[in-house]
């Protein structure tokens, strides 16, 4: 994905769900989602252990499917073994889903494939909070 491609990708996104969200700051997926929050997107934390609690002016779900819709790109932290299922649930259950990024480390070429044959975008290994900057934005 070139320069452009992430930065209109960014440009054009509005709502992220934050798949591996954690409540204490000093994990990169709080820094990242409180980032993207600051930078006016909006950020739907997901993690089965923090369910129903509030973080960043929204319900923290267990699951995509408990969004439901309205998201357009999925941020995901968690292992590239586990990166797979967590794109195939967003394919599932998040119609009109423009895009899937995978956080630095994680990289699931065949998942990947699966969600661009839908039409969906993949950004992998690398991060929304270190790209924006890096693009001026």
């Amino acid at each position: 994905m070139t320069d452009e491609d992430i930065r209109r990708l960014l440009t054009e996104t509005r709502t992220i769900a934050v798949v591996g969200w954690s409540p204490k700051p000093e994990r990169p997926s709080h820094r990242v989602a409180a980032f993207l929050k600051a930078k006016g997107f909006r950020v739907i934390p997901v993690n089965p252990g923090q369910a129903g609690e509030v973080a960043l002016g929204e319900v923290v779900r267990a699951s995509l499917a408990e969004i439901g819709g309205g998201v357009d790109m999925v941020d995901i932290f968690r292992r590239s073994e586990e990166a797979g299922a967590v794109v195939d649930e967003a394919l599932a259950v998040l119609p009109g889903l423009k895009a899937v990024w995978m956080q630095l480390g994680v990289v699931d070429e065949a998942a990947a494939e699966r969600a661009e044959a839908r039409g969906v975008a993949v950004v992998m290994d690398r991060c929304p909070a270190i790209e924006m900057p890096r693009l001026g934005m």
